[in-house]
């Protein structure tokens, strides 16, 4: 996978993640982006020989179902806590890549945070 399309990933994913409230871009020394919110994880993403890979915070009932898809796999040391990953995730799956780490970071997010992001997406669909 060439780098810039990782480049490409990795900017999609950010757009995603710090349009949430108060979510914040971390990168370790090995260069992973952890995208977490009050110190809590909820998307890593990395680049390894496969190209561009991320995981984000699940639950183990919707990891079952994610699991059952071809492209979603479990994370190698993570996933017995509920963490899903995907490798070179195209365009056909970003918007539903969209609705999980938004999921993932309203699992990881204080409750406080959780009930402002409720109230405000009521108002909207009003």
């Amino acid at each position: 996978m060439k780098s810039q399309d990782n480049s490409d990933m990795l900017e999609k994913l950010r757009c995603i993640c710090l349009a949430l409230p108060e979510a914040a871009e971390h990168i370790d020394g090995f260069g992973h982006h952890t995208f977490k919110i009050k110190g809590k994880s909820f998307v890593i993403s990395g680049e390894n020989e496969k190209g561009f890979r991320l995981s984000f915070k699940s639950d183990r009932e919707t990891q079952a179902f994610l699991l059952q898809k071809e492209y979603f796999f479990k994370n190698p040391y993570i996933g017995h806590h509920g963490w899903v990953s995907i490798q070179n995730p195209d365009g056909k799956v970003w918007e539903e890549l969209a609705d999980l780490i938004q999921e993932a970071y309203l699992r990881a997010a204080p409750k406080r945070l959780v009930k402002q992001w409720e109230e405000l997406h009521k108002k909207i669909k009003r």
